[in-house]
């Protein structure tokens, strides 16, 4: 009898570490054309700095301090404005989710703000709280209020009615339902809603911090642009990306604690 030809799955196995190993192939052949166009003068020094030239410059901005404080500055200014509008959005969620009258007075209005461009109200906040801190905090917290708010009330709408009378079937109370079951099933649409959030806030810090800032990135890259230094522009641009990564590192590392029970985080 013919012998039968085993499978090899190995092909397939090592398919997958090539294919992430190759991923990396065009990011490498972007950064050497840079440094090749930018040492041989294609791409002059003004108009943009070489790699090499970036990365040293983020090492002696790292020895000297001068990154750390602007970072922290940076850091409090969205980090106070997420914690008001996440707090302020997940609480006209509960409003509005959990009782028509509070849909009534509430939504309404967040809808019209959906409509209202965050970056158009600057000079409005300029003129409301002058140009000092305040308008920076205002603009990223009123920026952060919607994406919580929608997913967050969603999500209470969203909760399967069975359990609502599974619930009333062993005698909870309306608050009980709301504390064992409305909130834990309108729970991973709040983390959505959070995630948009910190996406935003940071997007609308590299336009608040351009508002006479005296610390932070913002004045650094506006220091770096009166003086050319393109070198600084792109060290403070990594910056803000390195902070859109860790804030969505965040709030996965939430959703993978607080949302253990769920199968998808199970499986991962």
């Amino acid at each position: 009898m013919p012998r039968a030809i085993p499978i090899s799955s190995s092909p397939a196995r090592g398919l997958v570490p090539r294919l992430g190993s190759a991923r990396w192939l065009s990011p490498l052949a972007l950064l050497v054309l840079w440094e090749a166009g930018s040492r041989s003068g294609v791409i002059p020094e003004r108009t943009l700095a070489a790699p090499s030239k970036v990365l040293s410059t983020l090492f002696d901005m790292a020895l000297s301090g001068e990154l750390a404080a602007n970072l922290w500055v940076s850091f409090l200014r969205i980090a106070i404005g997420l914690a008001i509008g996440v707090l302020v959005g997940a609480v006209l969620a509960l409003v509005a989710g959990l009782s028509r009258q509070g849909e009534v007075a509430v939504d309404p209005i967040m809808q019209i703000k959906r409509t209202i461009p965050t970056l158009a109200l600057t000079p409005l906040f300029i003129v409301w709280f002058g140009i000092g801190e305040t308008p920076k905090v205002a603009l990223i917290a009123f920026a952060s209020i919607f994406p919580v708010y929608l997913n967050l009330y969603s999500g209470i709408r969203g909760v399967d009615l069975r359990l609502l009378e599974g619930a009333r079937s062993f005698g909870l109370s309306r608050a009980e339902q709301i504390v064992h079951v409305i909130l834990p099933g309108a729970l991973p649409s709040l983390l959505v809603g959070l995630r948009y959030s910190l996406s935003v806030a940071i997007l609308v810090l590299v336009v608040a911090e351009q508002i006479n800032a005296s610390a932070g990135l913002g004045y650094l890259i506006n220091n770096a642009r009166d003086f050319m230094r393109t070198d600084i522009i792109v060290v403070c641009l990594m910056i803000y990306a390195v902070l859109g990564l860790a804030a969505d590192a965040l709030v996965r590392a939430i959703e993978a604690r607080a949302l253990v029970w769920r199968p998808s985080i199970v499986l991962q």
